[in-house]
């Protein structure tokens, strides 16, 4: 397997969207992205009301760490039995992030006896997957990777996620990354743990009014004002990645992104040239409204004329 890296993992978030509904995975064709290692392509597609489920100090979680002890409080208890179908999907993704790959984390609810085990991937926050409180650092990379992998849509598509773990080390790069993935996407930043908030910027990729994405909240953000901003509550998109942000030495990713302020350690995204879709393909996709003529916001052409 070609040692590829960095990223993935998903999702995020919080706060007001309505859940989205079920969407089946779309994953790699079998012989293109398949045969890369698991770092390189991961789905997306947490829905974004999952971290505003209680918040992602998970009523303790976040003090204890992901350790075995961390996991069997009782305030983490309370916290994932209040809603045991969204915790499990909201700690698959946590794990993912913070944990190292070839890791696993497993928590048995007392009242049930039912198991849960998610498996590590990025491994970002070495010290809170190991039970300590996380440091600031780790708050900021594990709220980047989360909003990085949350999908507005609830649609699973692979994405490619570079950047730094807390302890500064670069997320590994697959050769052949850049050109699997060739659109530059946005970054992401924020703090989810300590309440001040989750950004996105943009590199300012235009579309024509054709075209549409399930991933809208920052590769459809154009700077062109005849295209309404997605909203994506609870990110609020801040801008020009390329003027908040500062790359590291390759010029893949930022190492750091600076917004009312503060500054953060974001994660930085690339897509698939065929995530992007265009009314007049023949799919009613879900990013695209019926309608009477043949743009993405009145696709009459794949989605029919509106009752």
């Amino acid at each position: 397997m070609k040692s590829s890296r960095a990223c993935l993992l998903f999702v995020f978030l919080f706060v007001s969207l309505a859940a989205c509904g079920p969407a089946s995975e779309v994953m790699p064709d079998s012989g293109e992205l398949a045969s890369q290692t698991r770092e390189v392509v991961a789905a997306n597609g947490l829905s974004f009301n999952g971290l505003s489920f209680n918040g992602l100090s998970f009523n303790g979680l976040s003090f204890n760490g992901l350790s075995s002890n961390g996991l069997s409080s009782p305030a983490f208890d309370s916290w994932f039995q209040s809603n045991p179908s969204l915790a499990d999907q909201v700690m698959k993704y946590v794990v993912t992030c913070a944990v190292p790959q070839g890791q696993s984390r497993t928590y048995t609810a007392p009242a049930t006896g039912v198991s849960y085990t998610w498996q590590g991937s990025l491994g970002l926050a070495p010290g809170w997957a190991n039970g300590a409180p996380a440091t600031l650092a780790e708050q900021q990379v594990i709220s980047g990777c989360l909003v990085a992998h949350a999908n507005k849509y609830g649609i699973h598509l692979p994405i490619s996620v570079m950047g730094r773990t807390a302890v500064g080390t670069a997320l590994p790069i697959a050769q052949d990354e850049t050109s699997q993935f060739p659109m530059r996407e946005g970054c992401f930043f924020g703090n989810l743990f300590n309440g001040e908030g989750v950004f996105v910027g943009s590199f300012g990729t235009s579309m024509d009014t054709r075209q549409s994405s399930t991933r809208p909240c920052a590769f459809t953000e154009s700077y062109d004002s005849t295209r309404p901003r997605e909203q994506c509550q609870p990110l609020v998109f801040a801008g020009s990645c390329e003027q908040m942000c500062t790359y590291d030495a390759t010029g893949k990713f930022f190492t750091s992104c600076t917004v009312n302020g503060r500054s953060y350690l974001p994660m930085t995204t690339r897509m698939r040239t065929q995530d992007v879709y265009s009314c007049g393909d023949g799919t009613c996709q879900p990013s695209e409204k019926c309608g009477t003529s043949n743009t993405y916001s009145s696709c009459g052409t794949d989605c029919g004329a509106c009752p």
